[in-house]
């Protein structure tokens, strides 16, 4: 499979490292607008996890400065988005009609007639589409939705997801809310799909925190309503640069509870009979999901383990987040679309 990645920051640097160990994954174009990264010089790209940038060869590669022109590339038979979010459904929209499979980088859109619209213009092209919501192919979040899912552990009583990181000073679009959607879209979308991927939607959301983006702070706490089950969401972006990145979870059952954080190596079981360390086996989560998008193009088999239609879900609701969290609270319904 032949892709072209259109943008170089830090997803993209951290999606041509996994490409890179995809033997059946073939590079063939790249896009950016610096062209100091277009010569493969990515050393100037941070993110919030994992190390810098570095150096790649690009010589073999057609190069672009601009993404429309990427995606017409003759030899790319599909596109990896690492775009700034606000581009991401112009360009997998321009993508699909031009008969590409597509890889998007999370959140799928800034709003739901954006995200609504990518999915028409999936169905138009019959290609494959895929949002990255990697959370999902985590080995530490793998081994607890396989678990929670079997019914081992009983019914579902409460759950937490916390994700946590100093402001994004590395690439500070992330910090104009028109282009990033401020912390809910970028970071914590992540923690909304898995409770969409665990639970389904809910039947309302109400959320606190606060947002000065101009300091580098953008905070919440959500609150998922779901009959019997108390889920939340809680973290976001907090101004000191040393803050550091972490990510956890906690899922409470009837027969156990399964908790993960970063700073520890595999969850962690909580069963009647004791404690046991889980088995995370398997690749790394970027890795792995692009694995999947190209087993899925190569076989033209549509993605049941992450549908693009509940990616638009996690585009709802973190609409809903933000808008309970602007009216201090209120409990809003959810509205399937």
């Amino acid at each position: 499979m032949k892709i072209a990645v259109l943008g170089l920051g830090f997803m993209g640097s951290t999606h041509l490292k996994a490409l890179a160990r995809i033997p059946q994954a073939e590079l063939v174009a790249v896009s950016s607008d610096d062209a100091r990264q277009l010569v493969g010089d990515l050393t100037g790209v941070q993110g919030n996890i994992g190390g810098p940038g570095e150096r790649m060869d690009f010589s073999h590669l057609a190069t672009y400065r601009d993404w429309h022109q990427a995606i017409l590339d003759p030899q790319a038979e599909a596109v990896d988005i690492c775009l700034p979010t606000n581009l991401h459904a112009p360009a997998a929209i321009a993508a699909l009609d031009a008969g590409r499979h597509v890889l998007v980088e999370k959140p799928m859109a800034l709003d739901a007639a954006s995200a609504d619209a990518m999915l028409d213009a999936a169905r138009r092209s019959g290609r494959i589409f895929i949002v990255a919501q990697v959370l999902r192919f985590f080995p530490s979040y793998r081994a607890m939705i396989e678990l929670v899912k079997s019914g081992r552990l009983g019914p579902v009583r409460a759950a937490s997801f916390r994700r946590r990181s100093a402001a994004p000073s590395w690439s500070p679009w992330l910090l104009t809310a028109k282009i990033s959607g401020g912390a809910v879209f970028d970071l914590l979308v992540h923690d909304l799909d898995m409770c969409l991927h665990l639970f389904g939607p809910p039947e309302a959301v109400s959320a606190v925190g606060c947002q000065d983006l101009s300091r580098g702070l953008d905070l919440v706490t959500a609150q998922l309503h779901y009959p019997g089950i108390d889920a939340n969401v809680s973290g976001g972006w907090y101004q000191p640069a040393s803050f550091p990145f972490s990510m956890e979870y906690s899922v409470v059952c009837d027969e156990g509870v399964v908790e993960y954080s970063s700073s520890t190596a595999a969850p962690v079981l909580y069963g009647q009979g004791g404690q046991a360390v889980l088995e995370i086996g398997g690749v790394d989560g970027y890795q792995a999901e692009i694995e999947y998008f190209v087993d899925c193009c190569i076989h033209q088999r549509q993605p049941d383990l992450c549908p693009p239609d509940e990616s638009a879900q996690a585009v709802r609701l973190a609409d809903l987040v933000l808008e309970s969290r602007e009216k201090r609270g209120e409990r809003i319904p959810w509205k399937s679309a």
